[in-house]
């Protein structure tokens, strides 16, 4: 039976939004077990070796967060054309990717810790267990990016309950481990390091079974058709767009955190605190953003701008519900979430003064966020790149005349300003996307 655009509805967005939801709740819970479970020792040295070791890897691993977001795209679209061959042969090249990506970290290990702690010098107690953390860490390394990568190709077939189940599992798993091994068997910042490295391993392989699909058909394993040369440059060339998007991103928060320490440790503390508030709309906004890339993609493989256009619009309007809902969660509960995250008087009443920035971002932000999936669908890495150059440009701009105008409040705007760059500049090159799916 033919299929029409209107078999793109709110239920399939949710259908595909929500598990995605529920995956991010577990995140932070998480990352508040390990840094509990060491505080039991009763040092501060475990504590911030765990807190700096995570880090380092975090970053480290987002590197590859293209895998991701490359995969979900050319995924979707392949499925969309009916490539079953390619659907299945996407998978092995992005694992492929993952492994050989793991494998060098391993390798490199000693520059990658030695470049880290000479950017983030800590005392000689913290730095040693920090080491001890991260050289147990680093072996899981090839299994926890080919997360990425299996994550991708589960959220582009539409089966992100099965994105939910790994990062429940792993982060179950996680958290049990924590308590056995930390507080049962005495094994300290090691102990959460082994947890985590054998979480992420079965991961990786509970993933691998949910997506066992792929090897249904033979082509997962059809080498002249996973090596070709075409086909490799073009995942190579979605994949870099993507990197240098994600980095310049980066960039710009982190400038915001090291700009705002310019203003003094309390409103240093304001910022991160409502900094948070941007976390949960993001985690939130991700179902539906997820939803818009695997739809995109799906109907710019079938070649159909129609259902393009229905995909952006009902994935929109789910984003935009989302986040005017968050804005006003955080207009009538922000200053009793402010007095919950900070205990100090003068940094609550600091978060105040600057906590409708933070009402404002979800509501300024939703196109940049939307907008992001959908042009990942359709794997336009290079219009996500320039148009993030080009925000990039913007943002530094309004941070050079706004700053010494209006002090907190200039950097805060210069943020929000960013974001409503990158919301015009994509949503200019939109009609350019969907025509072309049609070609």
């Amino acid at each position: 039976m033919t299929q029409t655009p209107q078999d793109i509805t709110h239920k399939r967005v949710l259908k595909i939004a929500l598990p995605i939801v529920l995956s991010n709740a577990t995140v932070p819970i998480l990352g508040a077990v390990d840094v509990g479970v060491v505080g039991q020792l009763g040092e501060a040295a475990p504590i911030g070796a765990v807190a700096m070791g995570a880090i380092i890897l975090s970053t480290v691993y987002w590197i590859f967060g293209f895998l991701r977001m490359g995969t979900v795209g050319m995924v979707g679209q392949a499925e969309g054309a009916g490539d079953k061959a390619e659907v299945s042969a996407l998978l092995t090249r992005a694992m492929l990717i993952a492994g050989a990506g793991g494998v060098l970290l391993i390798l490199l290990q000693p520059l990658i810790f030695l470049g880290a702690f000479a950017l983030s010098p800590a005392t000689p107690e913290v730095e040693s267990l920090a080491r001890s953390y991260l050289s147990i860490r680093i072996w899981s390394a090839p299994f926890a990016i080919s997360v990425y990568a299996l994550t991708g190709w589960l959220v582009a077939m539409e089966k992100t309950s099965g994105v939910f189940w790994v990062q429940l599992v792993m982060n179950g798993i996680n958290v049990v481990l924590d308590f056995l091994f930390v507080l049962g068997f005495g094994w300290g910042v090691e102990g959460v390091a082994i947890a985590t490295v054998i979480a992420e391993i079965t991961g990786a392989a509970l993933g691998l079974y949910l997506c066992r699909n792929a090897f249904t058909n033979p082509a997962w394993r059809e080498w002249p058709r996973i090596f070709a040369r075409a086909r490799l440059i073009k995942m190579m060339l979605v994949n870099v767009d993507i990197l240098i998007r994600s980095a310049l991103l980066m960039i710009i928060f982190s400038s915001f955190v090291f700009l705002g320490a310019g203003f003094g440790d309390v409103t240093l503390a304001a910022n991160e605190i409502l900094i948070q508030f941007m976390y949960i709309t993001a985690y939130a906004m991700d179902g539906f953003a997820f939803a818009a890339e695997t739809l995109i993609a799906r109907a710019y493989g079938r070649g159909d701008s129609a259902r393009v256009r229905r995909s952006a619009i009902v994935t929109g309007t789910g984003g935009a519900a989302v986040c005017c809902a968050t804005a006003l969660a955080f207009a009538l509960a922000g200053p009793w979430l402010i007095d919950l995250m900070a205990k100090a008087p003068d940094v609550q009443a600091e978060a105040r003064v600057y906590l409708w920035w933070m009402v404002a971002a979800p509501i300024v932000g939703c196109a940049a966020w939307m907008l992001d999936g959908i042009f990942i669908g359709a794997t336009r890495g290079r219009d996500m790149r320039n148009m993030m150059a080009l925000s990039f440009v913007i943002y530094w701009a309004a941070i050079w005349i706004l700053l010494p105008l209006m002090g907190n409040h200039g950097l805060w705007l210069a943020l929000l300003i960013s974001f409503i760059a990158r919301g015009v500049t994509l949503g200019f090159k939109y009609p350019s996307l969907e025509r072309s799916a049609g070609r």
